[in-house]
Parts: structure tokens; C-alpha cells; sequence
């Protein structure tokens, strides 16, 4: 059983800046695709971004693109998000997420069915 737990969420200005964590725990995710999502109030889960395995190849909603930063420690068993350039936009619950599916592009890495395993999600708030 995997158990991914988030933090680093927050009250933040406009502008500013927040890393979120992502731990992970019953088994090594090292090998697995691992993304961030976020749900605005009222809206849809969306995709922010992806990770693979080794950390080396990363992929990003073309809002987030230039301003978030998707990294990991597998010898942490841990995903980061840096966030940079904050905006009220960017005000949702933050989840991580992991799967066990195999991609050749993480293109094909941003649906919500494409993941096995879930937190429970991080409050980001951006404040005007």
C-alpha cells in the first residue's frame, strides 16, 4: 500500500514563492512517474506537472511552464514542487500523485486516470 503525504502549502503574496513536499511511504516509488495536480474551488482536477523516474525528464501545464519546478529525491522517496511567480490563479488544492503506468513521453502523463495513487492534497492560497 503506497501512502503519499503533501506539505508545504500556505498563505503566500502575489509574487511570491512556496515548495510543496511530497513523502511517500510503503514501498519505493523510484521507479515510477509521479505528477502534482491541483483543484480550484468550483473547478475540475488539473494537471501542473510530471516527473519521471530518474528525475531527468519533466513536463508542465503551459500555465505553470517557466514559474514551477518538478523535482525528486528517490533516496528521500520525496517529489517537490518549487512554485515561483505566484499568482491568484494558482490558488487550488496541490495533490500528488504516482502511477505505475509506463509512458514513452510524459505527454501522455496528465490525465487524472492515469494515476494509481493519491494524496490528500496541500492548500495553496495566493493572495492580490
Amino acid at each position: 500500500q503506497v501512502q503519499l503525504v503533501e506539505s508545504g502549502g500556505g498563505l503566500v503574496q502575489a509574487g511570491g514563492r512556496l515548495r510543496l513536499s511530497c513523502a511517500a511511504s510503503g514501498r519505493t516509488l523510484s521507479n515510477n512517474v509521479m505528477g502534482w495536480f491541483r483543484q480550484a474551488p468550483g473547478k475540475e482536477r488539473e494537471f501542473v506537472a510530471a516527473i519521471n523516474w530518474s528525475g531527468i525528464s519533466t513536463y508542465y501545464a503551459d500555465s505553470v511552464k517557466g514559474r514551477f519546478t518538478i523535482s525528486r529525491d528517490n533516496a528521500k522517496n520525496t517529489m517537490y514542487l518549487q512554485m515561483n511567480s505566484l499568482k491568484p490563479e494558482d490558488t487550488a488544492v496541490y495533490y500528488c500523485a504516482a502511477t505505475s503506468k509506463w509512458f514513452t513521453t510524459l505527454v501522455q502523463a496528465t490525465g487524472l486516470h492515469d494515476y494509481d495513487y493519491w494524496g490528500q492534497g496541500t492548500q495553496v492560497t495566493v493572495s492580490s
